[in-house]
C-alpha cells in the first residue's frame, strides 16, 4: 500500500470535487475510506475537522494529518505516493497550472449550471438518489433546498447567464489542453480528475450536453468518471441563454 496510515476522505455524494479526489486516489491505488457527510451539517462539521474557514468538501486526513481542499489534496498525496504520477515530469507545472484553472475558474459551473437548472426544474431533484420525478409534497421540499442551495453558493440567474456564455470557450480551452497532453494521454493526470468531474456533473444537464459532445472535455469525463445521466432535460433553461461552439 503506498500509504500505511488510514486515509478519510470526508465528502458528499454529488460533489464534483470530491468524485476528484476519490478517482486520484483509486489511480494512486491508496486505499481510503469515503465518508459522506450530512447535508445541512456537513459545513460545521468540515470545519470543526478541518479549521476555521474551511467549511466546503472534500477534506482528507491521513493518520493525524488533515487536508482540506481538492488541489491541496492531490498535492500532498503526489508527495507522499509519487508512482502513478499525477503531475508527470516535464509537464508538471503546466499540468498543475491545468489543474488550478479548473479548481478555481471551471469548478462553480459544476455548480451553478446544474442548482439552476433544478430551481427551474425542482421536481427532478430526486434524481440524484435515484428517484425520477418528486410527488407535491417532495417538490415543495426540493423548492426550498434548491433555494437554499442558490444563497449558500451565491447563485443568481445572471451569473448562469454569464456562465453559459462562457462554456463554450471554457470548452475550446480544455480542447487545446488535450492537444498540448495535459489531459486525455494514455495516462491521467491531475487536470483531468479536477476538470472531468466538473464536466461529468455539467454533462447531467440536458441543455448543456451539445456544447460538451464531440469534446476532449467530455471524453475525459466519461473516460474517467463512467456513463453520464441525464439530471435535468434540455429545456430547463430559456433557450436565449444556451451558447453553443463555433
Amino acid at each position: 500500500m503506498p500509504i500505511s496510515e488510514k486515509v478519510t476522505l470526508h465528502a458528499l455524494p454529488p460533489s464534483h470535487p470530491c468524485k476528484a479526489v476519490g478517482a486520484a486516489l483509486d489511480y494512486k491505488g491508496i486505499e481510503y475510506e469515503w465518508v459522506d457527510l450530512p447535508y445541512g451539517k456537513h459545513n460545521e462539521m468540515i470545519e470543526e475537522m478541518y479549521g476555521e474557514g474551511r467549511t466546503r468538501v472534500p477534506g482528507l486526513t491521513i493518520g493525524d494529518e488533515r487536508v482540506h481542499g481538492s488541489t491541496e489534496i492531490l498535492w500532498r498525496v503526489e508527495e507522499l505516493a509519487p508512482e502513478n504520477p499525477l503531475y508527470p515530469e516535464g509537464i508538471a507545472d503546466e499540468v498543475r497550472e491545468a489543474e488550478v484553472w479548473g479548481a478555481g475558474e471551471l469548478q462553480d459551473f459544476g455548480r451553478r449550471i446544474p442548482w439552476g437548472a433544478l430551481y427551474f426544474k425542482p421536481q427532478l431533484l430526486g434524481r440524484m438518489n435515484g428517484v425520477d420525478e418528486l410527488d407535491p409534497a417532495g417538490t415543495d421540499f426540493a423548492m426550498k433546498f434548491v433555494r437554499s442551495t442558490w444563497k449558500y453558493h451565491g447563485i443568481t440567474c445572471e451569473k448562469i447567464a454569464e456562465d453559459l456564455e462562457r462554456l463554450p470557450g471554457m470548452i475550446d480551452d480544455i480542447d487545446a489542453m488535450a492537444e498540448k497532453g495535459l489531459i486525455d494521454g494514455e495516462e491521467p493526470t491531475a487536470a483531468d480528475f479536477q476538470i472531468g468531474a466538473t464536466i461529468w456533473t455539467l454533462a447531467t444537464i440536458g441543455d448543456v450536453r451539445p456544447v460538451l459532445d464531440g469534446s476532449a472535455a467530455l471524453r475525459v469525463a466519461e473516460r474517467y468518471f463512467g456513463e453520464i445521466p441525464e439530471l435535468v432535460p434540455a429545456g430547463a433553461y430559456p433557450a436565449s441563454w444556451i451558447k453553443a461552439r463555433d
